[in-house]
């Protein structure tokens, strides 16, 4: 029995991180189970996800599985996004080039900063009453 070859990558953004599994196939697109469109309902956020696969023109090339947690929609879409452009270099290191024209390989830093004792969140401070 022939091995199934699978690429994987991961990618966090936020408190999200995504496990994204390419296998060769025919471009479907699974997210915790359920469908891509299903899982992703805004239509930008989806255009943002399926970016490093346009640029690579892989849309209809790969079968993708994802197992995402934490976060919120924006964040997991980020994840996803980044853990795809990290399997598509380990598919084809050709690939980065493009990508890293487009800013796909690079991870975004920003985090939620803690919140600091005596304040009410990170920086808001009490409002200050004179008397």
């Amino acid at each position: 029995m022939a091995k199934q070859v699978m690429y994987r990558g991961t990618g966090r953004r936020k408190s999200s991180v995504a496990r994204v599994i390419l296998t060769p196939g025919t471009g479907k697109f699974i997210i915790n189970g359920r469908k891509f469109e299903e899982y992703i309902p805004s239509a930008a956020t989806r255009l943002d996800v399926e970016q490093p696969l346009e640029m690579t023109d892989n849309q209809k090339t790969f079968d993708i599985v994802v197992n995402v947690y934490g976060g919120g929609m924006t964040g997991q879409a980020g994840a996803i996004r980044l853990g795809i452009t990290r399997a598509l270099l380990e598919v084809n290191p050709d690939y980065r080039k493009a990508l890293k024209a487009g800013g796909m390989i690079t991870r975004d830093p920003r985090v939620k900063e803690r919140k600091k004792p005596g304040l009410k969140a990170a920086r808001r401070a009490p409002q200050f009453s004179k008397r």
